[in-house]
């Protein structure tokens, strides 16, 4: 597959080529370079965020209903290009077909189709005379031009969850995609202009983190910069907004806990740990990495979680009956081969896969799904994010235990517990440290609830309505009922009453 009428970014309407070094998109799955680009320059953002800037006025001034009406045209015209971008979204990242066609591609429309409403219901307190001779109102205003920059692992997702929110609130945008998997993201800035979104609300530049995501952070005409990827990055990136006072949201690392009690449905949560360590090769922030299992059912969860593992099916990614793909690139399945290598020598045992798979996808940057026990919970596979297809598990004796266990790392992202207690659920969700935490589940996500982390995963929402009180600013307007000129509170300052041609008090 080729993408010849795509060109390096998308600034006011028009695609355009960047001026930097060129960049190729490698299919993971075979090593192939499928599309290359030029990289943009500080003056491709400098263009991009002037027509961000040109567009504001217009689109915060539209109506909700115009902002509306533009979104729902820009889901019909996501939802006539499923096919394409699913597959372009499979080529990029080493995504499953499956998963593209079933997971990333409806969830994006539906995201996109929840914030056509949500434009029309922002809310703010209602107006009262809360001094008694006032009345005072609050306005939600959008902020400005929005500087975002989106991961490799969800491209078209996360796009759309940093696109779709701001300009919903009125917001115009620049938004970065990464290097690695810009495609999909370009093709849903053309479907913006199809929709009739005016030209400059949303832009896509293209390139390096050190160079155009540096150049699009650091100006100071970003109002708001939001970010979803490493921890250590966007620390990073939270220093360079700070040095302009600039608003950040940042979605980050994840170490997510599967805490299985002793009266769990087991069988559910085999299934549950298998396909949540699984999901995207494992390279999802809320995925299914520590699996905390009452030391009564330890033994069971580990001989079904390997037997599942091993029926897993790696292949070709436009293959139907693929189950896992490729790791984002070989680098990429390197590291996660060495932290596995790690974990080994720190005492940990593989129980299955801690493999590169050979054969017909040598080529590829395949990790065979992996299952390790008797890891030590301050080791590094414990305690550091790995971003593959790795679970580690280990055995706990009480529910006080199962909880620091789950809790004793620096992330927050998401959570699961699983029994068929219900008090026990209700606690769970209390005492998990965690911006999501499911029941009996782990991984869906819906348009409806926000998602995002607490701790060194972040702050900040995506999706649902909440997202909204990230890209806007809360206004109290206050206006004056008597039409009196002279106010009670003056005498504060000014003793009025007095007589004119009184002295002031020795």
């Amino acid at each position: 597959m080729s993408y010849p009428e795509l060109d390096t970014h998308f600034i006011g309407g028009a695609f355009g080529c960047g001026g930097g070094e060129v960049h190729d998109v490698i299919d993971p799955s075979t090593g192939e370079t499928i599309w290359s680009f030029t990289a943009d320059t500080k003056d491709d953002v400098d263009a991009a965020i002037s027509a961000a800037g040109s567009a504001f006025p217009g689109w915060a001034g539209a109506t909700p209903a115009e902002r509306s009406k533009a979104l729902l045209r820009l889901a019909a015209e996501l939802d006539g290009l499923a096919e394409a971008l699913a597959q372009a979204e499979t080529s990029q990242a080493g995504k499953p077909i499956r998963l593209s066609r079933e997971f990333d591609v409806p969830g994006s429309i539906d995201n996109v189709t929840f914030f056509a409403g949500a434009a029309r219901s922002l809310e703010g307190k209602a107006a009262a005379e809360y001094s008694g001779d006032h009345t005072s109102f609050i306005r939600r205003e959008a902020l400005g031009v929005v500087g975002s920059i989106s991961p490799w692992n969800y491209p078209l997702q996360m796009a759309v969850w940093k696109i779709l929110p701001a300009i919903a609130a009125g917001n115009t945008i620049v938004l970065k995609a990464s290097e690695l998997t810009p495609i999909t993201t370009l093709m849903l800035a053309r479907a913006c202009h199809t929709a009739g979104i005016p030209d400059g609300v949303v832009n896509v530049v293209n390139g390096p983190g050190r160079t155009t995501g540096e150049a699009l952070v650091g100006d100071p005409r970003i109002a708001m910069t939001s970010f979803t990827g490493s921890t250590t990055v966007g620390r990073h990136i939270a220093g360079l907004a700070a040095s302009n006072g600039t608003r950040v949201h940042l979605e980050l690392g994840g170490k997510a806990p599967f805490v299985v009690f002793d009266d769990a449905d087991l069988e559910a949560a085999i299934r549950g740990a298998v396909a949540a360590a699984l999901i995207n090769s494992g390279q999802d922030c809320t995925a299914a990495t520590r699996a905390y299992v009452h030391r009564s059912r330890f033994g069971e969860f580990v001989e079904g979680v390997a037997d599942l593992m091993d029926a897993a099916r790696l292949g070709p990614t436009r293959c139907e009956d693929t189950d896992q793909g490729p790791l984002i690139s070989t680098q990429h399945r390197d590291r996660v081969a060495r932290m596995v290598d790690v974990a080994r020598a720190e005492g940990a045992r593989v129980v299955t896969g801690g493999r590169t798979p050979g054969g017909s996808l040598d080529a590829g940057a395949y990790y065979e799904p992996t299952l390790l026990v008797d890891a030590d919970q301050r080791s590094s596979i414990i305690q550091d994010e790995v971003f593959g297809p790795v679970l580690a598990a280990l055995p706990f004796d009480d529910d006080e235990q199962a909880f620091d266990l789950a809790n004793d790392v620096r992330f927050g992202l998401a959570a699961s517990a699983w029994t068929t207690d219900v008090f026990r659920a209700q606690l769970a969700g209390r005492r998990l440290q965690a911006g999501t935490v499911w029941i009996n589940d782990h991984i869906p996500i819906i348009s409806e609830m926000p998602h995002g982390g607490m701790k060194s995963s972040g702050y900040g929402r995506d999706m649902s309505s909440y997202s909204l009180e990230e890209y806007t600013q809360v206004k109290h307007v206050m206006s004056e009922l008597t039409g009196s000129i002279s106010k009670p509170w003056h005498q504060t300052i000014l003793h009025l009453d007095r007589a004119p041609d009184s002295e002031p008090a020795p």
